[in-house]
C-alpha cells in the first residue's frame, strides 16, 4: 500500500518545534529579546550576572536578588582537584575538547547530578556557569607549563576570567567589554547547540550530559567557530587598503566570507552593533586601530549583499575583541561556551517543563527488497 510521500525540511529550516519564554528574535527586523527584554537595553545596562538570573529565574533581580546570587556564584567556581588533573591529562587537546570532557566530568561531583528537577538543574546549572571560565583559564595556562590562577572572589564574572587567564589584575574596561559579550551570547533561541541541548535533555538526559552536547556542537565551525576564522581573515588582509581585493578575489572563488549570513537573521544581527562599537573603542584603547578599519573596510564591500539578507553576525567583531584583550585565538569559541551555559540550561528546562522525546523522521532514498547472498556466494 502507497504512502503519501512526505514533506521534507533539511535542516529543519523556520521548523518551530516547541514553545518558549526564554528569548525572542525577529530575523527579518533583527530584534533580539531575552525574557521579553530588548538586547539593546540589556547591553548597555545590566551585567552577565543579572542576565543570568533573568534567565534562570524568568526577571530581573532587586538590589539583594542580585548580590545573593552574585555570591552563589564567586561560591561555586572552584574545580576539585580531580578536574584540574583531568585537565593536565588532556592538555594537548582543543579548549572545547577539554571544557566539553570536564563539563562532562564534573557530573561524577555533582550531589545533583541525577535529579531532573527544576531545582536542581537550576542549581546545575549556576555551577557549570560559574565554573565554566574556571576550567577555560586552567587548561590554559596548564597547557604553557604555567599554575592555573585561582579564582579571585573579589571580581565581577568577566574580570576574574581575565584574572584567572593572565594572572593579573583586570583593566576594568576589558572587564566590561567580555562582560558584555558573555550578555550578548547568553541566549539565542532553538540554535544548533541549544537544539542537541534539548535532545539530550527529551531523553530525561540530566544538565551535565545536555550541556556537554551543547558544547560538542558548539565547536563547528558553522557554529561558533566563526569568530577563530575571521580573524584569521583580517591578519590575512594585514591593512585595510588589501581589503576589498582579498573579498572580491574570495567571492569570485565563489567561497564564504566568514562573519556574514545567519540562519534567522535577514537584517543586521542585533548583537553585532554592541561589538562593532566595542572593537572600535577597545583598537583606539589598545593602540591597534587597524583591525576595525579592516573589518570595516570588509564590511564595505559586503555591503551590496545585504539587500539578500547576508548581513553581518555576533561573530564579525567579537574575534577582533578577543584578539585586541590577548586571547589565544582557539580560545575564542570556549568564550561563546561561557557565555551560553545559562542559555542551555534554560533550554533545558524548558524542555523538562513539556517534555516530548525529540525523535524526527529520515527520507529513505536507498533501494528496496534486495535479495540477501551469503558471503560464500558474493
Amino acid at each position: 500500500m502507497s504512502q503519501d510521500k512526505p514533506e521534507l525540511h533539511r535542516g529543519l529550516r523556520d521548523v518551530y518545534m516547541d514553545r518558549s519564554k526564554s528569548s525572542f528574535i525577529d530575523g527579518q527586523a533583527g530584534k533580539l529579546l531575552y525574557r521579553g527584554y530588548n538586547i539593546h537595553d540589556l547591553a548597555e545596562y545590566s551585567t552577565f550576572e543579572e542576565i543570568v538570573y533573568l534567565l534562570l529565574y524568568e526577571k530581573l533581580p532587586n538590589a539583594k536578588e542580585l548580590e545573593d546570587f552574585d555570591s552563589c556564584l564567586r561560591m561555586n567556581r572552584e574545580l576539585p582537584e580531580e578536574i584540574l588533573e583531568i585537565i593536565k591529562l588532556i592538555s594537548n587537546a582543543h579548549p572545547m575538547d577539554v571544557l566539553r570532557t570536564t563539563v562532562s566530568a564534573l557530573a561524577a561531583f555533582d550531589p545533583d547530578v541525577s535529579d531532573n528537577s527544576p531545582e536542581a538543574t537550576l542549581r546545575k546549572g549556576v555551577r557549570l556557569t560559574a565554573k565554566a571560565p574556571t576550567i577555560v583559564a586552567a587548561h590554559s595556562r596548564i597547557r604553557n607549563g604555567k599554575d592555573p590562577v585561582s579564582p579571585d572572589p573579589r571580581l565581577n564574572h568577566a574580570g576574574n576570567f581575565l584574572k584567572m587567564l593572565f594572572d593579573k589584575e583586570p583593566d576594568p574596561d576589558d572587564s566590561k567589554v567580555i562582560d558584555k559579550d558573555f550578555v550578548l551570547h547568553a541566549e539565542h533561541g532553538v540554535n544548533a547547540s541549544s537544539f542537541a541541548a534539548r535532545v539530550a535533555a527529551s531523553t530525561q538526559a540530566d544538565l551535565h550530559s545536555a550541556v556537554s552536547s551543547g558544547v560538542a556542537v558548539l565547536k563547528g565551525p558553522s557554529h561558533g567557530g566563526a569568530a577563530e576564522e575571521i580573524m584569521k581573515m583580517a591578519l590575512d588582509i594585514g591593512s585595510e587598503e588589501n581589503a576589498e581585493s582579498y573579498v572580491k578575489d574570495l567571492l569570485s572563488e565563489r567561497k564564504r566570507i566568514m562573519g556574514f549570513g545567519h540562519r534567522v537573521y535577514k537584517a543586521l544581527d542585533p548583537r553585532a552593533i554592541h561589538l562593532r562599537d566595542d572593537a572600535r573603542q577597545l583598537g583606539e584603547r589598545k593602540g591597534e586601530p587597524k583591525w576595525f578599519s579592516i573589518l570595516q573596510a570588509v564590511s564595505q564591500v559586503m555591503e551590496p549583499y545585504s539587500k539578500r539578507g547576508i548581513c553581518q553576525n555576533v561573530d564579525f567583531f567579537s574575534g577582533a575583541i578577543y584578539y585586541l584583550l590577548g586571547i589565544p585565538d582557539d580560545l575564542f569559541i570556549s568564550i561563546f561556551a561561557m557565555g551560553r551555559i545559562p542559555g542551555w540550561t534554560v533550554q533545558v528546562l524548558e524542555q523538562f517543563e513539556n517534555n516530548i522525546l525529540l525523535r524526527p523522521r529520515l527520507m529513505y532514498v536507498g533501494p528496496m527488497d534486495l535479495e540477501f547472498k551469503p558471503l560464500s556466494e558474493r
